[in-house]
């Protein structure tokens, strides 16, 4: 009738990604919106000393890029295994997008 004194030992496992040496969506995400908010704050200052408008509206324009840029790489992502109509509503998306861009910077 000995004391038997039982340990019960208890293996965790832990899954870490590894977000420190791959670009994951978030990270992308997060400088994205920093440059961009640079790009918006050089164009307001611009804007408020009385530079040229053309200037203020080029550099809104690159940020609006930038960001579509990135919106329809991720936007592909989820489109590219599906049927074919979702790949020809991505491409007409994109091409309407792109037009609302260019065409207020030219006219």
């Amino acid at each position: 009738m000995a004391n038997k004194k039982t340990t019960k030992t208890t293996t965790k496992t832990t899954t870490r990604s590894s977000s420190g040496s791959v670009w994951s969506i978030n990270k992308i995400s997060f400088w994205t919106i920093v440059l961009v908010t640079l790009l918006y704050v050089v164009s307001l200052v611009l804007a408020a000393c009385g530079i040229n408008l053309r200037i203020i509206g080029a550099l809104q324009g690159v940020a609006t890029a930038i960001m579509i840029s990135i919106v329809s790489v991720l936007a592909w992502r989820f489109v590219r295994n599906k049927p074919s109509v979702w790949k020809v509503l991505y491409i007409i998306c994109l091409l309407v997008v792109i037009a609302g861009i260019i065409v207020p910077l030219v006219v």
